[in-house]
């Protein structure tokens, strides 16, 4: 499972069009697939679409920024996008939960469309277990490179003066949840939505271009991908 990180998002003075980049990477990697679907002989590769986008919101305590809001419009119908509360560690536990509402609230007030759990009804331990993520949402994390040992113990978090932040502790963050779901329990479901609704929307959309281009009145009959073969090969 790969992983992409972003370092430095939102911290330029100027952020107009910040998100362009993060979705012309998204959509390289879309435009790669259809590349590799559309030969005539198909070799089998490996994945390599963005298949899911943690958004890391600052614990400001007061809803989101409005970056954040226009960043997650643009790219909601691009990718699942999971929003993730960092350093919770520096809010109380009624603090988060309150942040969190907030932050449910405004992504509803704006139509933000964020990855939804699926409906599983029909599996009662797999209800119980989506139900439970999604109480957690946004989830609320802790980071730390530092190993702590406790009573013999060997535990990841962030030591304070009043305690420790453990990172892999339920009662302290929703890092394990987090974690278990992505990689997990819903790391197929996030394939799959990713494959039937983000990159079917991208390969209907590059599709209906390459058919509607009227440049020689010949393509009209023309398979998309064909006629998408013959342009890359004339272009070699």
């Amino acid at each position: 499972m790969l992983q992409h990180d972003t370092p430095g998002f939102g911290d330029a003075v100027d952020n107009s069009n910040c998100w362009v980049p993060i979705i012309e990477y998204i959509e390289s990697k879309y435009e790669d697939y259809l590349n590799c679907e559309a030969r005539v002989t198909r070799k089998q590769s490996s994945d390599m679409r963005i298949h899911c986008c943690l958004y890391f919101i600052q614990p400001s305590g007061h809803g989101l920024k409005s970056l954040d809001v226009e960043f997650m419009k643009r790219l909601c119908d691009k990718v699942n996008i999971i929003p993730v509360i960092a350093k919770a560690d520096t809010l109380t536990a009624d603090e988060c939960n309150l942040f969190k509402k907030q932050i449910l609230n405004e992504i509803a007030l704006h139509k933000i469309k964020i990855y939804e759990f699926p409906d599983t009804y029909d599996d009662d331990e797999e209800h119980k277990l989506n139900k439970s993520l999604k109480e957690r949402v946004p989830f609320a994390v802790v980071g730390s490179n530092a190993v702590i040992e406790i009573d013999g113990k060997k535990l990841r978090g962030r030591k304070y003066p009043w305690g420790i932040a453990e990172v892999e502790n339920l009662e302290h963050c929703d890092f394990i949840a987090l974690r278990n779901m992505v990689i997990r329990t819903h790391l197929q479901d996030l394939k799959d939505v990713t494959n039937n609704v983000h990159y079917e929307n991208y390969r209907c959309k590059k599709l209906a271009i390459l058919g509607s281009d009227n440049k020689s009145t010949r393509i009209l009959n023309k398979n998309p991908l064909a006629q998408m073969d013959e342009e890359k090969e004339s272009m070699n």
